[in-house]
């Protein structure tokens, strides 16, 4: 298990930023007829530009029905088609990189035009925030955590989307790779991350806990120390959305590595937009 140090915090924030900041700028240049391909192609170029210098995982782009993952039924299916973007299409735009060992893991989820029905998930999404960040500060065991994360969706009307990515979790853990850059990719993940994952599960398995959350019995244990990023991917029919971002878990305390994130900018407006309609008319005399 590894425990950042405050510096170490900085460096993984700076990176998250940089991811999210590359998502929002390519969703601003989406048009009508692109390709998930051509977008994560933008991703990973915008990226590159930037100073990224590895992977945990290239970018995804995802549009339409395919950000419910349906009918996905191997990891190959999640790497991006041909499929194009129409007005009103829902997205989801997933990218990892890695600056000088520290790596992020982010998702954004937005439609071309209006989509009052993404509009609804990313808004309930909100409580989905709060509630693993209140349950892991309880030290409930991650398997517990999951379940919950499923009964406040389906209370919500939605469904856990997130049970189909591999080995169905919500989240992983990630931690400090070597500095110098390696950019070796295998099955569309950095190979460095890959062995890095592969050596804590295997250390997890002899000491009882998983860098992998699910709701699987190798769950059944804490927060482990570390940092780990928590997605949770809520669909209703063919569209789906989700946030991805990274939690801080130490021996004493547990906390999102960092408030200024388009999914929580977008709550406090759409929270302040609420309040602003329903404030009582100003009277005059």
């Amino acid at each position: 298990m590894w425990t950042p140090a405050a510096d170490d915090l900085e460096r993984y924030r700076a990176v998250q930023q940089l991811a999210y900041r590359c998502a929002e700028s390519v969703a601003a240049g989406l048009e009508p007829g692109v390709t998930e391909r051509a977008v994560a192609r933008r991703m990973r170029e915008w990226l590159v530009a930037a100073g990224v210098d590895d992977w945990f995982h290239v970018p995804f782009a995802w549009f339409g029905d395919r950000t419910a993952f349906r009918g996905f039924r191997t990891p190959l299916q999640f790497f991006p088609t041909d499929r194009q973007l129409v007005e009103g299409m829902p997205f989801i735009l997933d990218c990892a990189p890695v600056v000088a060992g520290a790596t992020a893991d982010i998702g954004y989820a937005s439609s071309l035009g209006a989509n009052p029905t993404l509009d609804g998930i990313l808004d309930d999404l909100a409580v989905h925030r709060s509630l693993i960040l209140e349950l892991a500060r309880e030290r409930r065991p991650l398997r517990e955590i999951y379940e919950a994360v499923d009964e406040l969706a389906a209370s919500q009307g939605y469904e856990n989307r997130h049970q189909a990515y591999p080995f169905g979790v919500i989240a992983h853990q990630v931690g400090p790779l070597p500095a110098h850059p390696a950019n070796v990719v295998v099955a569309g993940f950095g190979l460095r991350s890959l062995r890095a994952l592969v050596r804590s599960a295997t250390v997890g398995r002899a000491q009882g806990w998983s860098p992998l959350w699910s709701n699987s019995k190798r769950s059944a244990h804490p927060p482990t120390p570390g940092l780990w990023a928590v997605e949770p991917h809520l669909g209703t029919g063919d569209v789906a959305a989700k946030f991805e971002e990274l939690l801080v878990v130490t021996d004493d305390d547990v906390f999102w590595l960092d408030d200024d994130l388009p999914h929580v900018r977008r709550w406090a407006a759409r929270s302040h937009e609420h309040q602003s309609k329903h404030a009582p008319a100003e009277v005059t005399t």
